[in-house]
Formats: structure tokens, sequence, C-alpha cells
């Protein structure tokens, strides 16, 4: 069972649930949980002294093990108890989307693991950051609500068209650099193409101010102390080196505000400046400050204008609660840039309070939908607002022929059919037959179209991303990747992870003999030359039970640190791990 379907599960949509993924746990292999095993260990060493205090207690809340890479369905055993769960995704998916499951209290976990060339650091998501980083702080309550709220928010944010090619670019980034047999021409231009949309971008989006919004905090956040702050970013807390780099007087440490939300990032790099925020309430303070400049609570022609430049599925919101979502194309302004006239093209659906109107669904507004904003020349009470006594002196009443002339030069003119209303009794929708709409001398509907919906209301309050009920739309678009994990394994690679098996059954059983380290070390040494983290966990196993072979390992990993650099830091890391007590890394839920 890959994982529980615990009650938080069980409120995700069926548009959330297209992106879940079976976690496909055998098929990690034993290098694989080795990498696991050295950054954690790693991370729990260095960051218990560096990382926010809800860190170490928040593993050990979270279900998050040192030796072992998590189980969704171990993880939602324990996740249900803070009201939380987590699923598995396949690498990157859209970032409203990402945002959303967080308003559901879900954690996105990707399920692949960064490959031992990639140990410290890769832009690619993978388990180690999604639940070694994210999970351990969500068992804070004060920051798990930011999480949630943030992405309440933040799946709202509406993206530019550039926001999707930069979502694709990095996709590819991520996918490319994790494969194995990607050639480093394909790497270094996938690398290029990020940073020349990165420098190409003129004006930043909701979704791209959002984002950075994320990655300042919730990716590669600071709190507390200006001069001495602690880690709660989960990109900070699953990369060994941007933890220790981050700590350096290097990196510029800023006060958090809302200009973090302007300040842009490159995800090949390390970061040259972070922000401070003096505790997680600052955080929902900064994010509800963000959201006041948001369409989702101005609306107004800005907002409308931001939908249309999104070219994809929106949403407005009139005053009196309807709800027009659809790909917006025209809004019409008055001479002080209020809107007047709102259009959108192809399938439509109107909504009150996020659920569809009856007979307002994408089969009726199939082609688009247009409706006037705003009240009527000369008279001061909004169509809304009007009495049912109101509304016949205005002819506005089933078989009257009527002309209402709105501010703006917006004029609809038929016969009233029906009018939708609300619990209240206040009318939202007029529908018209032989109707004539028209901006001064264009025509906007014509009678031979076929009946015309009025949405009623004086002004637009709100537009926001996304449709206001996702049941109206086919919203079931995504593909799972079906990666090939079961790859041709030549015999020599088969034979290096049965070594790495074979040394952690033998920690596991307790059954180390010199004679067993023996035979492995002689094996790497004919046959893995480059290897290096086998040989650190050997040298764990020597040096725990004092066998002499364990100076002639830490000799072989003494010339590997010689003969190649990169590597030379991960090994004196392993190497200072084996002369530490273990319990400090005993911090596992089974």
């Amino acid at each position: 069972m890959a994982y529980e379907e615990n009650e938080v599960l069980k409120r995700l949509p069926d548009h959330l649930r297209q992106f879940i993924n079976n976690q496909d746990y055998e098929s990690y292999t034993p290098i694989d949980q080795a990498v696991w095993r050295y950054v954690m260990r790693k991370n729990v060493d260095y960051l218990q002294k560096v990382a926010h205090e809800s860190y170490i207690g928040g593993l050990k809340k979270t279900g998050i093990s040192t030796e072992y890479i998590p189980s969704m369905y171990g993880m939602n055993r324990i996740l249900k108890d803070i009201g939380w769960a987590a699923v598995a995704v396949d690498g990157f998916i859209p970032p409203t989307a990402f945002m959303e499951f967080q308003a559901y209290n879900v954690l996105v976990i990707a399920e692949d693991i960064r490959q031992i060339q990639n140990i410290e650091y890769t832009p690619a998501p993978d388990i180690i950051h999604e639940s070694a980083g994210h999970a351990p702080i969500i068992a804070n309550p004060e920051y798990a609500e930011y999480l949630r709220r943030f992405g309440e928010i933040g799946s709202k944010a509406i993206s530019s068209a550039e926001d999707y090619e930069m979502y694709e670019a990095i996709r590819h980034l991520s996918i490319v650099k994790e494969d194995r047999e990607s050639d480093q021409k394909v790497i270094d231009r996938a690398e290029q193409r990020v940073l020349d949309l990165q420098n190409s971008i003129t004006e930043l989006s909701e979704m791209s101010k959002i984002r950075n919004l994320h990655w300042w905090t919730v990716e590669y956040g600071l709190i507390g102390d200006l001069k001495n702050p602690k880690i709660y970013g989960a990109g900070l807390l699953s990369s060994i080196g941007e933890s220790k780099w981050c700590m350096r007087d290097e990196v510029k440490k800023l006060p958090y505000d809302l200009s973090a939300a302007d300040v842009n990032f490159d995800i090949t790099q390390p970061q040259p400046q972070l922000f401070v925020t003096p505790d997680f309430a600052h955080l929902n303070f900064i994010l509800e400050q963000f959201a006041n400049q948001m369409g989702l609570r101005k609306g107004g022609t800005e907002g409308i204008q931001q939908l249309i430049a999104s070219k994809n599925l929106g949403t407005i919101e009139y005053n009196t609660g309807i709800q027009v979502s659809g790909t917006f194309k025209r809004v019409i302004t008055d001479k002080h840039n209020h809107p007047i006239y709102i259009q959108t093209e192809g399938p439509t659906a109107l909504s009150y309070h996020e659920k569809e109107l009856i007979g307002h669904g994408i089969n009726s507004h199939a082609h688009g939908f247009g409706s006037p904003v705003g009240k009527l020349e000369n008279i001061n009470i909004a169509i809304e607002d009007m009495s049912p006594y109101d509304l016949e002196a205005y002819k506005i009443r089933e078989g009257e022929m009527t002309k209402l002339e709105f501010e703006g030069g917006i004029t609809v003119e038929g016969e009233v059919i029906t009018g939708t209303r609300n619990r209240a009794g206040k009318v939202l929708i007029v529908s018209f037959k032989n109707c004539t709409v028209k901006h001064y001398d264009e025509v906007l509907f014509h009678p031979d179209w076929g009946i015309y919906d009025m949405a009623i209301g004086k002004s637009i309050v709100s537009a926001f991303a996304g449709p206001a009920d996702p049941t109206s739309f086919d919203m079931i678009t995504h593909e799972l990747e079906t990666k090939n994990r079961k790859i041709e394994i030549t015999p020599k690679v088969q034979k290096h992870r049965d070594l790495y098996k074979e040394v952690r059954e033998i920690r596991e059983n307790n059954s180390v003999t010199e004679e067993k380290l023996v035979s492995i070390f002689n094996t790497v040494q004919q046959e893995y030359a480059d290897e290096w983290l086998l040989l650190v966990e050997l040298y764990e196993l020597a040096f725990k039970e004092d066998f002499e072979i364990q100076s002639q390992i830490k000799s072989h990993l003494e010339n590997l640190k010689k003969s190649n650099e990169k590597i030379a830091h991960l090994i004196e890391d392993g190497i200072d791990l084996v002369g530490k007590s273990t319990e400090s890394f005993e911090v596992s839920v089974s």
C-alpha cells in the first residue's frame, strides 16, 4: 500500500488527485537508501545547532527516519494526528496545484531521490527535500497554519504567459539533471533556457511575486535575530551545502518584508541573500499584506486585465457574489477606467459562492459570455438592490420588453424571460430573448445568437486564477509520467548495488566481521575506483568494532580526497560523522 487514505486526503478534489502517484517503494535501490542516510545523518548533526527548534522534534512527530527513505503509508499514519497528509507526485506539478494541495493540508512529495553526484543539492524536487525539508516544520502549529493559508491565497494568484514557459523550463531542467543518461550539453542548454527566461522577464505577475515569497520563506527562510538566525526553510534544511553556505557572512541577511515579493531567485545557484522573519506570526502578516494587493481582493479593471494577459482559465466575482469563470478576452472601461463590460471566449460557467448555478454551465455558455458591470444611467439604486416594486417600475419583469441603459454607454434591449435569485431573493441573473446588447454603436450581442444572460452587479470585487467551481470544467488533464525504473542493469551495476545492500544488512543485523569488511573493501578497490559513500559506511562499521582494516579504508578515502576535490568535503564530513555517537540520529518512527 503506497499511502493511507486518511481523513485529510478524503477531502481532496479529483483535479488534485490526478497528480498523485503510487509510491513504488521497492524501486529505491540500496544506493538510494545510502544517499538518504548520509544526507539525513549529516543534516541532523549540523541542523540541531542551526535549525529552528521545531526541526528535530518535527522529525519525530512526522515519522521521518534518518535510516530509511520514508513511505507515504507510514507518514500518513503519523501526519493525521497533526491534521495533515502527504502524497507522492512525479516531480514538478503546476504551481497552482502545488499550492492548492497546501490549502488542503497536504504535503506534496516528489517520490524520486537525487543521484549521488547531486547529493548536496538538486534543482529537481526529490523526497529528501520534500519530506525531510517540509514535513518537520509543519509540526509547529503556527507555521502549519501559514503554509495552509499560503496555499489558499497562492492558488488564486494569476499567472502570466511567461510563467507557464518558466514552469516548463524549470521542470525540464530538473528532469535532465537527474537523468543518469543526460549529456552535459543537454543540461547546459536547459540551464541556459532557465536563465534566458529569468533575464527576459520585465514585469512580475502575481504568481511570480507569490512564488518569490514562497521561495524566501517556505524554501529558504530564516527566523529569529538578523545576526544569529535559525533555519526553517525546506530548501536549506534538505541541502547539506546550502545549510552551511547560508550561515556565512557573505550571504546577506535582510529583514523579511513585502519587498521580498520583488526579489527573484536563481534555482541553479546558491542564494546571495536571505530574508529573516522575527517569528512565524510575521509571515502571516506579510502574506495578508500581499493578498490585499492581489486581484483576489481588489478586483476591478486591473484584475480583469491580468486574467486576459494570462490567457488561462480565471474567475471574476461581482459584488453580488455571482462568479464568471472562463478565459477572459476583453474588458470595456469607462473614462474613469472602471469596467463596464466583460467578455470571455470559449466554455464559461456561472457560479454563486463557488457552486455552479443550475443551467449556467459550460454547455449553456460554450462559446463565451458577456455582461455589463455597473449601475443604470441616472438611477441611484443598483439593480441588485431593487425591490420587487422597483423592478416593476423599470419594466424588469417577465414578458416585458425593456431597454436598460447603463453608465458608460452599454445598452441591453430585449424581452425579459426570467431571473435567477439568491437565497435572500436578490436578483443575480436576468435572462432575455430577442436581445441586443451594444456599446454605443458596437454590437456585443445579437438577437440571432440566442438567449442572453445578464449578470447583475455594480462592481467587480475579485479576480483570481482558476474556476470558482472546479467541477464546472474538465480539469483532469495531467498524465502521470511512466518512469521506466526497470531499465537494463549490467552485472557490474547490480553487483555495486548488492554491495550496498550487504553493508546495510551487516549494520542492521549486527553481523559485522572483519573478514566481510575486508572482502567488500577489496572488491571496491578493484572494481569501483571512484566509490566513496560505500567506503564511508565500511569505515563506520570498522571504526565501531575497532577492526584493523579501518586504517586501510581511511587511507583509501584520504587518497580519494586528494584525487577528486569535488567530493573531498563529502568524504571528510562522512569520516567526521563516524567518530560521533549515533544516539543523536535515533529519531526514527516505524
